[in-house]
């Protein structure tokens, strides 16, 4: 069973993030050019937000607000759900389903941000283990 540590190791990229003191606007265009659905917030290296789509549909758009005059501070989601590096996929995959949330900042025994893993990165890591398993199966059924 891959823990989180391992899938993060294996995204081989660094989180990104954007600053609470910036504007939802760039925020948008920083999802925009990495492609992404939720950005970490961070203050220097500390966790204090994350901003996702959601939170700009819900907290700027039906609000009213300007997206270059809000900053992300203002509509970000300051309680963080986040995992240990040694979770399981098992693991992560129930706590988003119970919490209804697409993106799970991980973090290491000293409270040290290491990544994220978004739901797609857990569906796609969970197919891949039953792959291998149906694969171990079928070898050992036919040899």
């Amino acid at each position: 069973m891959k823990t989180l540590r391992q899938l993060i190791e294996s995204k081989n990229k660094l989180p990104v993030a954007v600053s609470p003191l910036e504007s939802v606007h760039r925020a948008l265009e920083v999802l925009a050019m990495h492609d992404i659905g939720a950005v970490l917030v961070l203050d220097g290296e500390r966790l204090v937000g994350i901003f996702s789509e959601r939170d700009y549909a819900r907290k700027v758009i039906l609000q009213g607000k300007s997206s270059k005059q809000t900053t992300v501070a203002e509509v970000m989601t300051e309680r963080v759900i986040y995992v240990p590096a040694n979770a399981t996929i098992e693991e992560c995959m129930a706590i988003m389903t119970e919490k209804r949330i697409r993106h799970l900042p991980v973090i290491d025994d000293s409270g040290n941000l290491l990544g994220v893993v978004s739901i797609g990165d857990v569906v796609k890591e969970t197919i891949s283990q039953q792959q291998f398993i149906i694969g171990e199966l079928e070898r050992y059924i036919t040899g």
